[in-house]
């Protein structure tokens, strides 16, 4: 897959272009994408299922009610995901996530990039809990990435851009431990109340297991954008 590290920009951008333009994607659909991205659903699966989902509509007699999100397309996008697998089709896509010369992931590039989310995690005012060293965490992880930043440019570090960003990944999860163990249970009800509010009209297209994972990615969104904490997945690069 050559754009596997553009996933979230190539979703945003060929939803909006079948959408007509518009507002930008809301938090839960950049929780959706992140759910498709974990679950390793290849990036053409989720633009045919986007395609399906515009061309379905385009067809009704009666289109009063518009694609606004992209839960929409949730169903469409599952099955394309099940139909390249049945078919074999994308086999070698993961490959390309071994590749260390994708454009635009440059070793200079992605160290520029693991810097500002070192200066963001330390300029960042956590909250204080008893028993959870949140600014600790955050200074420790900044130094990680301070480090891994290095060593990519020294060549210490051969760039591999999968085994990289499972060290990113482990440094998120901390990140969110952290903040769910520290944020007050009626801070997390209530963003969780507003999850279960937007994905409201997509209930009935998605099975019960991706509501779940859409409901924990849109909390942690929501966390990071509260204390201005950086993705640090080369996703979001």
């Amino acid at each position: 897959m050559e754009n596997y590290f553009n996933y979230f920009t190539e979703i945003e951008e060929h939803f909006l272009r079948r959408r007509g333009g518009g507002l930008l994607l809301s938090t839960l659909d950049w929780a959706l994408i992140e759910t498709w991205k974990d679950a390793g659903i290849p990036l053409e699966a989720v633009i045919r299922g986007i395609d399906v989902t515009f061309e379905n509509h385009q067809r009704r007699p009666s289109r009063t009610r518009k694609i606004n999100g992209l839960g929409f397309c949730s169903q469409e996008v599952l099955a394309a995901a099940e139909e390249m697998k049945e078919a074999a089709v994308g086999a070698a896509g993961g490959q390309a996530s071994q590749k260390s010369g994708v454009q635009g992931f440059e070793p200079e590039t992605i160290a520029v990039f693991l810097r500002r989310n070192a200066d963001s995690l330390e300029a960042a005012k956590l909250p204080q809990s008893r028993g959870i060293a949140m600014q600790e965490i955050a200074a420790e992880s900044a130094g990680t990435l301070r480090r891994l930043a290095l060593e990519i440019e020294s060549k210490k570090m051969p760039l591999r851009l999968e085994d990289l960003e499972r060290r990113l990944t482990v440094l998120e999860e901390k990140l969110f431990a952290a903040l769910l163990a520290g944020t007050s249970d009626d801070e997390i009800v209530n963003v969780r109340a507003q999850a279960d509010r937007e994905l409201a009209p997509y209930r009935s297209k998605m099975p019960a297991a991706q509501i779940a994972q859409l409901q924990k990615q849109y909390v942690h969104k929501r966390l990071l954008e509260k204390y201005g904490l950086p993705r640090l997945s080369l996703f979001y690069m």
